[in-house]
């Protein structure tokens, strides 16, 4: 492989993975607050520059399955819970609200540290980042090209990094119930997805499969929700009879 095709292949495999690094990132930032969700990403990508510094190479023998299993079971059990916190939400509520940030159900402290924005934030940054090393590393290593591997790794990340920083801002004019419900359904894809890759199965279209969850995931929050809101206008309509 020349230096140009190791460059665009790393460059492309790497974004996916920034792609969905940004996704955890923005959507915790955006429901549960920037502070601790940056000191998570910032504390992940510290640890990675650690591990590749210090063991380069030697990255490939970590059990990456075994960590997919892990990551993807932890935001599976987070991502359900704020998918029916949404639900529960929007069906009470509807979609009011549009950038109101007051009075959030959760306590998110105003002081300190918010380990539930940390932990989600590091361990999403810190699998993708491990990932984009071994595609880094993997491709730079077998082709002799670790440079022009480096360069399309790091490239792929600015663009998608600074897309998806500018696309926050319109994130956060999203109502926090809707929100809540769209970051529950993203963290539970992923997390589904990554849990049953640690498992040792590969999913159809690889990748891929990733959106068939997210509409997965949709279609039972918008049924529930629907459930939910007819239930209430038949308690309401019992009670005016009442």
């Amino acid at each position: 492989m020349t230096g140009s095709s190791v460059f665009v292949t790393t460059f492309l495999a790497a974004a996916v993975e920034v792609i969905e690094m940004v996704i955890i990132v923005v959507g915790v930032g955006s429901v549960r607050g920037w502070r601790s969700t940056w000191f998570g990403a910032i504390s992940s990508l510290a640890v990675l520059a650690v591990l590749v510094l210090g063991v380069g190479t030697a990255l490939t023998a970590v059990p990456i399955n075994a960590l997919r299993l892990v990551v993807g079971s932890l935001l599976l059990v987070f991502g359900l819970q704020w998918l029916r916190k949404g639900i529960r939400r929007v069906s009470a509520n509807g979609f009011r609200g549009m950038g109101e940030r007051t009075a959030p159900a959760e306590q998110i402290p105003d002081h300190g540290v918010d380990w539930t924005a940390f932990v989600l934030s590091f361990k999403g940054v810190l699998l993708e980042g491990l990932e984009i090393t071994f595609i880094v590393v993997s491709f730079g290593v077998a082709a002799q090209q670790l440079g022009s591997a480096v360069l399309g790794a790091v490239l792929a990340f600015v663009v998608v990094a600074s897309a998806g920083m500018l696309a926050s801002r319109v994130v956060q004019r999203i109502p926090r119930s809707a929100l809540q419900l769209l970051v529950g359904t993203l963290l539970s894809s992923f997390g589904t997805f990554w849990a049953v890759e640690g498992m040792g199965i590969n999913w159809p279209g690889s990748d891929a499969a990733i959106l068939a969850l997210v509409a997965w995931y949709a279609l039972a929050a918008v049924s529930y929700v629907g459930l939910l809101r007819r239930a209430g206008r038949k308690l309401t309509t019992r009670e005016v009879v009442v």
